[in-house]
């Protein structure tokens, strides 16, 4: 029975895998596919490039990475007990704790190197595990970039370059006998040092001091600087070989010598289980759940008067785009919240496609028409919408009030604020918190733990950080305690637990989360409760025509668990410039009214009517019209109109200088209540809130990285691969005469028109595949294995193995043709 060779390059693992196996890691690496790879040698290649590892290494979890670090210190290949052995030691010290941590990291491993394996990141059997090029380059130790592993170089490479006579010497202090050259040289002083018993004798004999040296060296980093006339412990080890010489004022703490101090070990601390997430508190499920819902509600509320504040035409945009502080600060006021929750809001309500740009000359914020039809949606659908939306932004509003990488300042609304690892994390943390007890609320340290364990961050820094609010730490740290705060205000979580209707939100979708949460949130009321003092209290919610009306008739006073509205001559004036008569807000307050409707109010409502249009406003530039011309005598007479520059036309007008807005509100300053009319004479009806942005979409997510593709992408592109492989390393016949020079591999086939023409008719008449060469419009050449069916009018249609497909190819792009071996068909 024949054994199988063992693959020699990370393209005949490739090769070797089944076609899930091959979809798995396209499906893990999708940048791979962009565009197809063309065979698995392309594939391959692509996979070991700089760019494409450095994303596959960021995906791994930490004892994932500390595999590959140990790889990238082991000898290549290395077999699996020495990567073992990198891991868990030599466990001659450190007793039971040290065997429990082996026997977890023995548990572990096959794990670990099956995910480095998935993504192409190792290659190789267990006796000869081999780390791809590129990622050894990136994590083995250097001088310019320390390994995580705190190594250093090797004997081998710390003593390049250095004099025969110095090996020499080196050798003779440490008890070896010379050697006739310096490779000799250089192994017999590795293998001191890799030998655990000679090593710990020639420990034995260094002074006290020298070992402390050895000890602040051990675990890294394994550089130390050094004076032209180094301490006696100093020149005690460099004479040894324990510390080999970078330069002239820099040593280096070999690697073998570092693994005997540290019993074997790669690192410190191994990590082989993810740290759990412990319990903050637990609390009683249906009270998180009311807790979630009366915050979900307060949500709704907020994002409510927002759309509201901005109704008429919300703040203009910064000429670099997005809020102004000021702004921004007018918006917390109004909304009685601190400037980064305003952010929070004024980001939702953007990302949900509520907010947007009127696109106008004088460019403001405004709601969208979607913001209507999001007002009429139910409470909970509301709020589903709202949560969904969160979920998959990337836009990333804590960190507004912070700077960018150029040190200007991140604003609300801004064009610098996606970032593509936010809905990943966000997503990542409210399944931990999933993964606890219904009612149970983590602990946040222990929390960021398991974040950190499940992408660690290697070499520092962030990708994409900027500074502000948790200004020092990793960003996906920063993200996640955001996450908290934000899943907290929206009513994601309650009490610092997980909701039931969150829950369902993440599992099942947002009709299961508006089905939970619907008996929760309390039901809007029909009416208010009149007071004498010119107040109305609404004791819950209100219906949404109720309180549209009710918030132009009165003023809000007070919020809470109940409104209090407060009825103004300027906000009676306000309903009735609306619309409205004196009638219909009598009825109007009757009819939603649980208690009867104060006189003064009655007595409020029709003083203002009464007065209200008794004078008219238009342009002239301005004009004030008035069928009694005594008020008109009187205003002229007032010395607060000189400003508006009056003077009388007729008995019943007087022309301004004024615009007719500026005349309105001066008039209305001075205790009048004129109405504006049109260029007809008719009365100008203004509406609160006419202002509307045109049709908008949400602000599309930024992906991290090119998307995953579907299970028919990942079929068709694993077709296309074997396919293309199947053209590249086919065995075809021979067609040269002189069979010393055969066709280079991977070049195409050269024949002549009349002979490209033959073989393709006669492959077409016995139904046999060959191999072409074809050179698209476009002047891209490529290698095709291809069946053909029907050769006419200067065309070959054929099964294009390549492609998968039927297609037509114009002989005149055919470079040439071969016929396959036998055993080389596709």
């Amino acid at each position: 029975m024949g054994t199988t060779t063992p693959p020699r390059t990370l393209a005949e693992a490739l090769r070797a895998r089944g076609d899930e196996s091959l979809a798995g890691l396209l499906r893990a690496r999708p940048d791979l596919l962009n565009p197809v790879p063309n065979d698995i040698t392309q594939l391959a290649t692509r996979a070991g490039t700089r760019a494409s590892v450095v994303r596959a290494l960021e995906h791994l979890d930490r004892f994932a990475l500390q595999t590959a670090e140990a790889l990238a210190v082991a000898p290549d290949p290395a077999p699996y007990d020495t990567l073992l052995s990198l891991l868990t030691g030599d466990g001659l010290d450190d007793g039971d704790q040290r065997d429990d941590a082996g026997a977890a990291i023995t548990a572990a491993l096959p794990g670990a190197l099956s995910t480095l394996r998935e993504q192409a990141l190792v290659w190789g059997e267990d006796d000869r595990l081999r780390l791809v090029r590129t990622a050894r380059e990136l994590l083995a130790p250097s001088p310019q970039h320390p390994s995580p592993t705190g190594l250093g170089p090797t004997v081998a490479e710390a003593t390049a370059g250095m004099s025969p006579g110095r090996l020499q010497e080196i050798l003779a202090a440490t008890g070896l006998p010379a050697t006739h050259d310096p490779v000799s040289a250089v192994a017999a002083l590795a293998a001191l040092f890799t030998d655990r018993t000679r090593m710990a004798e020639l420990l034995d004999t260094a002074p006290v001091e020298a070992l402390s040296v050895l000890d602040r060296l051990v675990w890294g980093p394994p550089y130390g600087e050094v004076t032209p006339n180094p301490t006696p412990p100093v020149k005690w080890l460099r004479d040894r070989g324990l510390l080999l010489p970078v330069s002239t004022r820099t040593v280096v703490l070999p690697r073998e010598a570092a693994l005997h101090l540290r019993a074997g070990r790669a690192h410190r601390v191994p990590e082989p289980v993810p740290p759990v997430v412990g319990a903050a508190a637990e609390r009683d499920p249906q009270a998180v759940d009311r807790a979630a819902a009366g915050q979900a509600f307060t949500a709704l509320s907020t994002v409510e008067e927002l759309l509201k504040l901005w109704n008429g035409g919300g703040p203009a945009i910064l000429r670099a785009g997005g809020l102004s502080v000021r702004e921004l600060k007018r918006a917390a006021n109004s909304l009685d919240v601190t400037e980064p929750i305003a952010a929070f809001w004024i980001e939702l309500a953007y990302g949900a496609g509520l907010l947007a740009t009127d696109g106008e000359p004088d460019e403001r914020y405004a709601p969208t028409p979607a913001s209507d039809e999001w007002l009429d949606l139910s409470a909970e659908d509301r709020w589903t919408h709202l949560a969904t939306a969160w979920l998959a932004a990337t836009r990333t509003p804590g960190l507004v009030g912070g700077q960018d990488a150029k040190g200007r300042a991140l604003s609300a609304l801004g064009p610098e604020l996606d970032r593509s690892a936010a809905p990943d994390v966000r997503r990542r943390v409210l399944a931990l918190f999933a993964e606890l007890p219904p009612g149970t609320a983590p602990d946040a340290e222990t929390l960021l733990r398991r974040l950190r364990w499940e992408r660690p961050l290697r070499g520092g820094a962030a990708p994409q950080a900027a500074t502000g609010p948790g200004e020092g730490a990793d960003l996906r740290s920063r993200l996640a305690l955001w996450t908290l705060n934000e899943a907290e205000l929206l009513g994601i979580t309650g009490r610092g637990a997980l909701s039931s209707q969150a829950r369902a939100l993440l599992d099942e979708g947002p009709d299961a989360a508006a089905a939970l949460l619907a008996p929760l949130v309390p039901e809007p009321l029909d009416h208010v409760l009149l007071q004498a003092d010119l107040t109305a209290v609404a004791p819950g919610p209100l219906e949404r025509p109720l309180a549209e009306t009710l918030s132009v008739l009165a003023d809000v006073e007070s919020k809470g668990g109940a409104t209090v509205y407060r009825f103004t001559p300027g906000s009676v004036r306000r309903a009735l410039d609306a619309g409205q008569a004196a009638a219909d807000l009598h009825a109007f307050l009757a009819a939603h009214s649980r208690t009867p409707v104060p006189q003064p109010l009655s007595y409020l409502i029709d003083d203002v009517a009464r007065r209200h249009g008794h004078l008219r406003i238009g342009s002239a530039s301005a004009y004030v019209r008035c069928d009694d011309e005594a008020v008109l005598n009187e205003i002229l007479a007032d010395r607060r109109s000189t400003g508006l520059r009056l003077r009388r036309l007729a008995p019943t007008v007087l022309a301004s200088q004024a615009d007719p807005g500026s005349l309105l509100e001066a008039l209305r300053d001075m205790g009048y209540a004129p109405a504006a009319e049109s260029a007809e004479g008719d009365v100008l009806i203004t509406r609160a809130g006419a202002r509307r942005t045109p049709p908008r979409t949400p602000p599309a997510p930024v992906p991290e990285g090119p998307p995953v593709p579907d299970g028919t992408l990942l079929g068709a592109a694993v077709r296309a691969i074997r396919a293309g492989d199947t053209a590249a390393t086919v065995i075809r016949k021979e067609t040269s005469e002189d069979p010393s020079s055969p066709t280079p591999a991977g070049s195409l086939p050269r024949t002549t028109p009349a002979e490209t023409l033959a073989t393709v008719q006669a492959a077409a008449m016995t139904g046999s595949a060959v191999w072409i060469g074809y050179v698209n419009a476009d002047g891209a050449a490529s290698q095709r294995v291809i069946a053909p069916v029907r050769v006419e009018g200067g065309f070959v249609t054929a099964y294009d193995h390549t492609a998968d497909e039927v297609r037509t190819y114009p002989l005149h792009r055919i470079t040439g043709v071969a016929e396959l071996a036998e055993d080389g068909k596709p």
